[in-house]
């Protein structure tokens, strides 16, 4: 892992044509920040897989369903706000327990069972929202109003990079809707802090490689143009000290650093058969979750801080958003279960599970009850994600729904509580990691959140 750089811009501009401002080297040291408190994990791998899948058909087994299926139950409906008679429906997969922990998985996920004894199980999540884009941009930013910062800008404002030639976030395959750029947006943090797409928004087949590497004009008219580029930017900083022209200048720096060292940062070359097998890479079904989920390995062992990899693609409908026909669940589950299944195994392997937090869920659950016959409706007040590897329990379940997986009772665990969870599990405190913008203090959690501790290894 290369994680040095002290190269000074003279040689930047020789070497790789990079003269893009004069920011003093102290502010690149400067990058790797000290943790507020001891940190569990370095870096998170975030799997978000969009649209909201059932959780009482994947990870959150309620044999209660069954008992009552197409009995009409009242239920306060979040959409309509409403006390309503809906009609149950069964989970429709069988459940099994698995491992030591006899930890209940649904059977379309049957890879994933294997490793339940590595997770950490939050069935009590809730959240805000009933739609898709305001739940979603909440999931990535911990707020629905205004612009605000996504989770991994935060992260990498407050940690800073742990390689300074590779982004301190990177996302893949991002949300080309539900806010789009917005849920990897760093909003009034400086520009460096934003996340760097791999593949292309809201293409669920993407390849994520990073692009644009090499100058389609010629060595000698770059030089120029990168040198205009270094008056042009020491003009703007001696008329105008600002964060966020340094901030500018500082993601051009980062693009220069990237043209010398990204470009095998993600390369599936040098992976043997084995390990693509792993993945699910070379099958139909697996192959583009499976390149997905292996470029996040190879992202967070070069020091990349936060990786998100989505399953989600461009249309109106997210991928998981079964309003009708909820057998394509069992589809979906297909193309990430070995995917994700490899990724947890890799990372075990090498020693990486470690000190890198992963974390698995989307924006809301869905409702037990039914809508259009066979499908279920968009649910914020009760649904499930886990966690994996650094400084969260393995084999724990916290937290429940009731007795048909609808509402969050027993030890409930908001966004917020989530959001804050994870900033402390890197070594931040979600209260002071703070940005002064428009008169007031910002942060990700607002004036929210509190530490799950119950799920601290």
């Amino acid at each position: 892992m290369n994680t040095d750089f002290t190269s000074s811009r003279r040689e930047l501009l020789k070497y790789a044509g990079c003269g893009f401002g004069s920011v003093a080297l102290s502010s690149m040291a400067a990058m790797r920040q000290t943790p507020l408190i001891p940190p569990r994990a370095k870096r998170v791998i975030f799997l978000y897989l969009q649209g909201g899948p059932s959780q009482v058909d994947t990870f959150d087994y309620k044999p209660e369903l069954a008992k009552h299926h197409e009995k009409e139950v009242e239920f306060f409906v979040p959409r309509t706000r409403q006390l309503e008679k809906r009609k149950v429906m069964k989970n429709l997969w069988d459940f099994k327990q698995h491992g030591q922990s006899g930890r209940w998985v649904s059977s379309i996920f049957p890879e994933v069972a294997k490793h339940v004894d590595d997770l950490c199980f939050i069935h009590s999540m809730h959240t805000e929202g009933v739609a898709h884009g305001p739940s979603t941009i909440f999931l990535h930013t911990g707020a629905t109003n205004l612009i605000r910062p996504s989770m991994g800008a935060w992260i990498s404002y407050g940690l800073g990079a742990e390689n300074t030639n590779l982004p301190s976030f990177v996302t893949i395959n991002p949300p080309a809707t539900k806010g789009g750029p917005r849920n990897y947006g760093t909003a009034f943090l400086p520009a460096n802090h934003q996340g760097t797409v791999l593949g292309t928004p809201g293409n669920v087949a993407g390849i994520p490689t990073f692009r644009n590497l090499t100058s389609p004009i010629g060595e000698d008219e770059s030089l120029v143009e990168r040198e205009m580029l270094a008056q042009l930017n020491q003009i703007q900083q001696n008329n105008s000290a600002h964060a966020a022209l340094d901030g500018v200048l500082d993601s051009f720096e980062l693009a220069g650093r990237m043209q010398m060292h990204a470009g095998d940062a993600v390369n599936f070359d040098r992976e043997n058969q084995q390990t693509l097998g792993q993945y699910g890479i070379g099958s139909k079904t697996t192959d583009a979750f499976g390149r997905q989920c292996l470029a996040a390995r190879q992202l967070a062992e070069n020091g990349v801080r936060f990786i998100q990899v989505s399953h989600c693609d461009n249309s109106a409908t997210p991928v998981w958003d079964q309003h009708s026909k909820m057998p394509r669940h069992e589809g979906l589950a297909a193309a990430v279960d070995k995917p994700i299944s490899g990724l947890l195994t890799d990372l075990a392997q090498r020693g990486l599970l470690e000190d890198t937090l992963v974390w698995c869920g989307s924006e809301f659950g869905r409702t037990p009850f039914s809508q259009s016959g066979d499908g279920r409706d968009h649910n914020p007040r009760g649904f499930t994600v886990w966690l994996a590897g650094a400084g969260v329990k393995p084999g724990y379940a916290h937290g429940a729904t009731d007795n048909l997986g609808f509402q969050a009772v027993e030890n409930k665990v908001h966004m917020h509580d989530l959001h804050a969870t994870i900033l402390h599990l890197l070594g931040l405190d979600h209260e002071k990691l703070t940005f002064r913008y428009a008169g007031r203090d910002f942060r990700l959690t607002d004036v929210h959140g509190e530490v799950v501790k119950e799920i601290l290894s």
